[in-house]
């Protein structure tokens, strides 16, 4: 693991602790390019009332801006879960040259754990992966989330 992957993963949660704060699931992602971050995401979904606002699709708009295309050659993505087949799917379309993730999603991971999406041999762009940075932190905030989650969801039906 690179000092620049842990850095970038750090921002990754920083973006993902935001979202916590707005009462969104706490997922964060930063796209670099030529080693600078050019666009930030965290999840949304709830805030704009849109399915698709996950951090990487948000990340990856404000790239696309950044950059004036939609293609983001020479870009990498960090984020902190494994992406869902909708993000990988946009990964590809967009022509990432490499994803960062932290922690695996064995519900609905798309890279590794659930389906092959990034990659497929019958698609034609291949970037590449690198899983497990910061991993620990990643899932951990994950878990402190969904945990406070549940501790509440009983106060809320006593009332």
């Amino acid at each position: 693991m690179s000092v620049s992957d842990q850095t970038f993963m750090q921002a990754a949660l920083q973006e993902a602790h935001l979202a916590t704060t707005a009462g969104e699931v706490p997922i964060g992602a930063v796209v670099v390019l030529n080693g600078e971050i050019i666009a930030h995401g965290q999840n949304r979904v709830l805030r704009d009332v849109d399915p698709t606002a996950h951090a990487e699709i948000v990340a990856m708009r404000a790239a696309a801006y950044a950059v004036g295309n939609y293609r983001l050659l020479h870009c990498e993505l960090y984020v902190t879960l494994e992406p869902c087949a909708m993000c990988a799917g946009a990964m590809t379309h967009a022509r990432l040259s490499r994803l960062i993730y932290g922690a695996s999603d064995p519900k609905a991971g798309a890279v590794e754990s659930v389906l092959q999406v990034l990659n497929h041999p019958k698609l034609n762009h291949k970037m590449a992966v690198t899983p497990g940075i910061l991993s620990a932190e990643c899932g951990q905030l994950l878990k402190d989330f969904f945990r406070s989650r549940r501790e509440q969801a009983p106060a809320a039906r006593a009332l």
